[in-house]
């Protein structure tokens, strides 16, 4: 009997030096209200690039959102208030965890400066 020894996918750990981010703004047709300019480091990529994690922050600003991915979504800093385009609205702030699922239409509305732990699939 031969015994194979699998090799595990290191652990990947969110401390240290943090790769350099990109900082960037919704397109013009898609900004409401405000300059919602926005800053996100992605800290991790699946090989297939179907998987991302990382954090992003914004500042105060409204604009429309169309999810074609599922985002999990941990909030550290700041008030963001989502609103679906089918009436429902939800507030979150540090502390609040929630996920837009794929197909969500609506609004982001950054109501103070606020900061994101995500985890994204597409």
């Amino acid at each position: 009997m031969t015994v194979t020894s699998t090799e595990f996918p290191k652990l990947v750990v969110f401390q240290g030096v943090l790769p350099p981010g990109e900082t960037y703004r919704p397109a013009d047709d898609r900004v409401v209200a405000g300059n919602p300019v926005q800053f996100a480091q992605n800290l991790f990529q699946s090989p297939d690039g179907r998987f991302n994690s990382g954090i992003w922050s914004s500042e105060p600003g409204t604009w429309r959102v169309v999810f074609t991915e599922t985002e999990f979504c941990h909030i550290l800093e700041g008030l963001i208030i989502v609103r679906g385009d089918d009436g429902s609205e939800a507030a979150f702030r540090a502390g609040d965890a929630f996920l837009t699922p794929s197909g969500f239409t609506g609004t982001w509305e950054i109501v103070e400066p606020a900061k994101k732990f995500y985890a994204v699939y597409e």
